[in-house]
């Protein structure tokens, strides 16, 4: 079995990166006044010398008033770009690309930062959280028009700070992956009703950016597999938006699952594919089948072993690893250099059922940032902090809202 995570890889617009190894985007909230703190810059210069081939930054949102967590990043118009230009160049150290992930948390933004949350359609969240997130408001067609234009701008703008590309955001239940869904999506125009209305929000968000751009410049995209719900975005409708995208011409598609409802890439699915350490195994097999655009997939992978296997038989080009980035800052040099590497980390539980079921996919989120926060100022991380710590400090600085699910 040949090691191609080692081996480097040209994108379809001629970029050649490194090594196949991805660190998928997490939510660091390590900005300060929504701009890139010396904290952040600090961290992505760590991952860089760590040697992956990527490196996709959390989310940046395209609007200062719409936030999905009150330390998200914002680029927009009449932006500083020092902090940013900084970030790219501490991220780019060692020959690494790194690439900005542009996102618009629509009705997934929480009551303490939004009173009337924009959405496709006037539908609230469910299963508890309409506890967290208030109702939203349908946007009009001119206010989708301007989101477009929006994310246009924001693209140019990383690309004048010096960024390798962007990616954008459609998974994980945000504005984008609501448009996609007919669960949330209900309109009745030319954004609602069939896949292809449902999508045009996605098609025209890639064509404006890339007209900003250009052809040299990674364009990427971040998709669900499907959301897991019940009239959901489905597997079915998520290979044609992933077809259609390729045919238009995105640089490379990264396929995560689920939202704040059903949040798969937290939780995890049936144990058989756990085993197989990557979620999305099954899906990549039939993406393959109709598309020819560079894939990664995220999500579960821990040993060379297993990459270099799933690399071999041709599922996927790259691969992406979140976690294991925020609790070792070797790690992209062990799993590279290592081929018996197998990372595991002993998560914390808090050891109450009822707890462990109902926070603790929120409160790792939390106490990975701490980790990250750690790594950031050149820590060893600490495997032993206690979940009860960060759960009372994470209610301290942003009060209950900090229970919900971050997702990245």
């Amino acid at each position: 079995m040949q090691n191609l995570l080692n081996q480097p890889l040209v994108l379809k617009n001629g970029t050649t990166i490194k090594n196949r190894l991805l660190k998928s985007a997490m939510s660091e909230q390590l900005a300060v006044d929504n701009k890139p703190s010396q904290t952040l810059i600090n961290l992505y210069k760590i991952w860089a010398n760590g040697g992956a081939g990527v490196l996709i930054t959390g989310n940046v949102m395209i609007d200062k008033n719409a936030l999905g967590a009150k330390d998200d990043v914002v680029l927009e118009n009449g932006a500083d770009l020092e902090p940013f230009s900084a970030w790219a160049s501490a991220a780019k150290t060692n020959d690494t690309k790194v690439i900005m992930q542009l996102n618009h948390p629509g009705k997934q933004s929480p009551k303490f930062l939004s009173k009337t949350p924009v959405a496709p359609s006037a539908l609230s969240l469910s299963n508890g959280l309409e506890r967290l997130f208030n109702t939203p408001r349908e946007l009009s067609i001119s206010e989708i028009k301007e989101l477009v234009r929006r994310f246009g701008q924001s693209a140019k703008l990383a690309k004048m700070a010096g960024f390798d590309g962007v990616q954008i955001h459609a998974a994980h239940g945000y504005l984008i992956s609501q448009f996609l869904s007919p669960l949330h999506n209900q309109r009745a125009d030319e954004y609602g009703g069939s896949l292809e209305n449902r999508m045009r929000f996605l098609s025209q968000i890639y064509h404006t950016i890339r007209d900003e751009v250009g052809d040299d410049f990674i364009v990427a995209l971040k998709l669900n597999s499907a959301d897991f719900q019940k009239g959901g975005f489905s597997e079915e409708d998520s290979l044609k938006v992933a077809k259609f995208m390729a045919d238009l011409g995105v640089d490379f598609i990264e396929i995560s699952g689920g939202n704040y409802e059903a949040p798969a890439m937290l939780e995890g699915i049936k144990d058989s594919t756990k085993k197989r350490e990557a979620y999305f195994l099954d899906y990549a097999r039939k993406f393959r089948q109709i598309c020819d655009t560079t894939l990664v997939i995220t999500g579960g992978f821990r040993s060379q072993k297993a990459i270099n296997n799933a690399l071999n038989n041709g599922e996927l080009d790259i691969v992406g690893v979140a976690k294991p980035f925020a609790f070792d800052k070797n790690f992209a040099q062990k799993m590279l250099k290592n081929p018996d590497y197998n990372c595991q980390i002993n998560e914390p539980k808090f050891g109450i059922k009822k707890l462990d079921d109902m926070l603790l996919s929120a409160v790792i989120m939390y106490w990975y940032m701490e980790q990250m926060k750690r790594l950031s100022k050149n820590l060893d991380p600490n495997p032993k902090l206690s979940l009860w710590r960060v759960l009372f400090s994470s209610i301290y600085q942003n009060g209950l809202n900090a229970i919900k699910k971050v997702r990245a």
